[in-house]
Order: structure tokens, then sequence, then C-alpha cells
């Protein structure tokens, strides 16, 4: 027997919802932007392979790998739960590069985790599952964070709550809206990020945050898109973090040009996003940052709607 799961990149903060605010994404021309995991029964010991386009940036000893985590958190849960354990193998197939800002960690860890639910017949709940996902994520990042993995997992714009027994909740969105995400092709980790940003802020930005965050939720729920298009402005993370990202500043006056409703650093960055209205004016930005922004063959560009899946089982090989 083997399952194989599908995990889609996401985009985190989304400007206005640091930490809190985050959206599955996937690009109109069918591309698979994700990664995916391979789970199946084995004779033999456990072991986990890599493949994909970003697997020589993962660490050659398996056991170094978040999704070798990932199966002996599972484990743990089956055991609890009294269900026995049978022996698998896994495969990782790494579509995703590291420290993008896509939610690449969240790829691997939602993709395995959905393939060894499959795998053993669903004995754990989408809640309990998206708990082990936070934790697992929580390991990399160094705290706990489900703005990335409850998109990826669930689909749509999920804002985080993480109250009440509620992880996150679906936010309505803008159905033609269109997300240009571009990756330079460097890389940004999660902890340099994070290590930029103040250890205070003033009273005044953090009133701002919550109006805007408040002003876009309420936007998303009315109907309202000029008002939610107008919140997208970010005062928490981008001011310190556009300064890691080169060329940041002119892909803002680029898109602006192009009529871009708003432009934004996509999680920890470097992968930047514009959302835009008209597929022709997304074409154009794409060409534009696809010849001034992208510095090395590992970059790319995708034009993307917002991926309404999240993670799904696809079949049984890779």
């Amino acid at each position: 027997m083997s399952v194989v799961a599908f995990a889609p990149a996401s985009t985190a903060n989304v400007s206005v919802g640091f930490d809190v605010l985050g959206a599955a994404v996937a690009p109109v021309d069918g591309t698979m932007l994700g990664d995916r995991v391979l789970v199946a029964d084995t004779q033999g010991q456990f072991n986990l392979t890599t493949v994909g386009a970003y697997a020589h940036k993962l660490p050659d000893d398996f056991t170094k790998n978040i999704v070798y985590d990932c199966y002996l958190a599972f484990e743990k849960a089956l055991v609890a739960k009294e269900v026995a354990t049978k022996p698998l193998t896994m495969t990782l197939e790494k579509n995703m590069p590291v420290g993008s800002g896509l939610g690449s960690s969240a790829t691997s860890i939602v993709a395995a985790f959905v393939a060894l639910n499959a795998f053993y017949d669903t004995p754990l709940s989408e809640h309990e599952l998206m708990l082990l996902m936070g934790e697992l994520e929580g390991q990399i990042s160094g705290s706990l964070h489900y703005d990335n993995v409850a998109p990826c997992h669930f689909g749509g714009m999920q804002l985080v709550l993480d109250e009440a027994d509620v992880v996150s909740q679906t936010l309505p969105s803008f159905d033609d809206w269109y997300f240009v995400l571009c990756y330079p092709g460097i890389n940004i980790s999660t902890s340099e990020a994070r290590s930029i940003l103040p250890a205070q802020y003033r009273r005044q930005d953090c009133l701002t945050y919550g109006r805007r965050l408040g002003g876009f939720v309420h936007a998303c729920h009315t109907g309202q898109e000029p008002l939610a298009a107008a919140m997208l402005k970010d005062v928490i993370a981008e001011p310190y973090r556009a300064q890691l990202i080169p060329g940041f500043d002119a892909v803002r006056d680029q898109a602006a040009a192009l009529g871009a409703l708003a432009t934004g650093i996509s999680g920890s960055g470097p992968t930047v996003f514009c959302v835009l209205k008209e597929l022709s004016q997304a074409e154009k930005l794409a060409t534009w940052l696809g010849e001034h922004f992208i510095q090395n063959q590992d970059g790319f560009c995708h034009i993307c709607k917002i991926d309404t899946q999240g993670a799904r089982v696809t079949g049984t090989e890779l």
C-alpha cells in the first residue's frame, strides 16, 4: 500500500496580519507549487528518501529532516490512541526552496502528516493533525506558528485564532485577485528575519496594526474589496525586513505603476507578493520581475490565485 499527499505553498502575514494571517496559493498555469510526500509499506527498516528540485538543500542524514520528526510524532500519537503501527518508508519530493518565505517547511510538514494519516486510514482528526503541524513547525521557527500550516492544510485564507480550541478560521477572499509571487533566488532564514525586528513597538504602531487587521477582516466578510486592499499595509515587519531584500522598493514602484492593489513581503521573505485585478497587468509585472528582481537560476515567479483545496491525497505514486 502507498499514499501520496500534496501540500501547497502559502504566503504568511499578507502584510496586514503578522503571525495570524496566511493564504494558500496555486499558480493559474496549473503548476503544483508545493511539496509531495509518499508513504509506503515496507518489509524492512524505516527509511526517508528525498527527491525533487531542492532536495540537495536538505541534510544528508534523514534523521535531521523535519519529515522524520513528523514520522516520530505521528507514531507517538498512534501509540497514545492504541493504534498499531506498521513498518513503512517515506519519500519527500522537495519542490519548495528553503528560506523562501513561501512556507517551505510547512509544505513538507503538512504533506507528511496528511500522507501518514491517510496511510493509517485517518486515525487522527483534522484538529489533532493541525496541533501536530503547529508543534513541528515551531521546532523550526522557534515558536508556535500556524500562519503557514493552517492555510497549507485547510486551503483558502486563514485567520489564526488559537483560542477556545479553534486554531484558525477561513476568511472570505476575493476571487478576482491575482497574487504575483516572485522568489528572487536568495535565502532568508526565519530566525534571521525575526532577529531584525524590534523587541518592543510603539503604541501607535500597535494601534495601527490592530485597526488595519480588524478593517481587513471586516472588509473580507462584507465584500468591500477596495477597503480590504487599502488595509494591506505592514507596520510590524516590512519596515525592518525590506532592507534584507535587494530591489524591494523598485518592485513596489513598478507594481504600483501597473495598477497593483498592494505589494508586500511573503512571510519572512525574500519572496514578494503583489495583488492585481487584471491578468494582463499581472503578466506584465511577472515579466518585469523575471528581468529585474530574480537574481539566479533558483528564482521563479508565479501568477497565483488562492488555493481553496489545501493539502490533499493525490494518488499512490510520486
